[in-house]
């Protein structure tokens, strides 16, 4: 079977939406009311179809957009983000994924693009396009009975005060404390408008509805927002008429340690609520260590979460801050993209420029891309056989440079 890809038609967004939906096995049909906000918010330029040369019919679904992906140091770097691939069960192995991917990578170059980044559903496909996992997270449920918080006591020590908000407050607030978060935090991308309007009901997509949740805020004792959160709880009840209800946070956002304190303080200390789920945090998040009992929390889940693939290495590594002086030269092998080469990078001044100098270190450009964020171990990669070391001790020395304090976090799926 032939195919022929390329950016889609609107007249053929159903069959491209059809395809989505059919690869993520939803059989979720959209409305013309879904159908007219894909054609205002999504680029149909970066919106690519294969469709099949004999039926016509579209067998495979690639979607892009622009994004702004926060690195060590605290810069924006401009990036494309890919979403919404899938390929139909009748056309898989034909090498349409990776033909679409190098439309993609080609068009990201043209547009100036140092980065691509997605969610992957599946570990294993996207290391053959030069993705590698860059965070991490990890969800906790807490008991809090165990906690050993006094539950009486909701209101912050620190002079601050917890606040219930509506959805309207909400978007007032929320993409400024956001912004102020992502900032300073590597891993975290920017949010669109429309993302708050999703996350607070002024916009729907029909399969998708909208559920009405809580909202709090933090205020510091001088009234400024400092923490957001939103959570929903369940309605369970054992048949004595005991409440066992369960808390699940959709949305923490903190820009200070005494406000995560009091958030946390706060959902434990709800009435009614046996458990708080905590929702995806960063593996290294203060919140178990917040509880005087921190094995009250136990992890539900654990697992990788934003992949980067690195376009342009020079930018790339020109873009970030890093933690020790050195001078590294990377090797970098690249089979699917624009990335190969060797680069001299000087971690004290952020210099970065390609060379003929003899490598120190040779890896592939998945691993930098699990490398760049900071939250893989240089040292760790070489135990596994993905780092080769061509100078003894540089290593260690990649090690100590590309490590951050604090490990990087990406709170957004897309």
């Amino acid at each position: 079977m032939s195919a022929d890809v390329r950016p889609i038609a609107e007249s053929e967004l159903p069959d491209w939406l059809r395809t989505v939906n059919t690869g993520f096995l939803s059989t979720a049909r959209d409305t013309d009311s879904d159908l007219a906000q894909r054609v205002k918010h999504n680029d149909l330029a970066r919106t690519q179809g294969a469709f099949d040369t004999d039926t016509g019919r579209c067998v495979a679904a690639f979607r892009s957009f622009a994004q702004q992906l926060t690195v060590p140091g605290g810069a924006a770097v401009p990036s494309t983000a890919i979403s919404n691939v899938g390929v139909l069960p009748t056309h898989r192995r034909q090498g349409l994924l990776t033909r679409m991917m190098a439309a993609e990578f080609a068009a990201a170059g043209a547009r100036g693009d140092v980065l691509a980044t997605l969610i992957a559903a599946e570990y294993p496909i996207y290391g053959r396009y030069g993705f590698g996992p860059a965070t991490s997270l990890a969800e906790w449920e807490i008991d809090v009975p165990r906690t050993g918080l006094d539950r009486r006591l909701s209101v912050p020590a620190d002079g601050g005060r917890i606040d219930l908000v509506d959805e309207a407050e909400v978007r007032q607030v929320g993409p400024e404390l956001h912004e102020r978060l992502r900032a300073r935090t590597p891993g975290m991308i920017d949010r669109s408008e429309r993302h708050w309007r999703l996350r607070t009901g002024l916009e729907q997509i029909s399969y998708r509805p909208y559920k009405e949740k809580f909202f709090a805020v933090y205020r510091t004792a001088e009234g400024e927002v400092a923490g957001l959160v939103a959570y929903r709880a369940d309605d369970h009840w054992t048949d004595a008429k005991v409440p066992q209800n369960t808390v699940q946070v959709h949305d923490l956002l903190a820009a200070t340690p005494q406000a995560e304190r009091a958030l946390w303080q706060f959902l434990c200390s709800i009435d009614w609520v046996l458990k708080v789920r905590t929702g995806y945090r960063a593996p290294d998040d203060l919140v178990p260590q917040l509880l005087p009992d921190p094995r009250s929390a136990r992890i539900v889940t654990s697992a990788d979460f934003l992949w980067v693939r690195v376009l342009d290495v020079v930018r790339a590594l020109r873009a970030r801050t890093y933690e020790v002086p050195g001078v590294l030269v990377l090797e970098v092998a690249d089979g699917t993209g624009p990335a190969a080469g060797r680069y001299w990078l000087d971690a004290g001044t952020g210099a970065c420029e390609r060379t003929e100098e003899a490598a120190d270190l040779r890896l592939d450009v998945s691993v930098l891309g699990s490398l760049y964020l900071g939250n893989e171990s240089a040292v760790r990669l070489a135990a596994l056989g993905r780092v080769t070391e061509e100078r003894p001790g540089a290593v260690a020395l990649a090690d100590a440079v590309f490590r951050t304090a604090r490990r990087p976090w990406c709170p957004d799926i897309f």
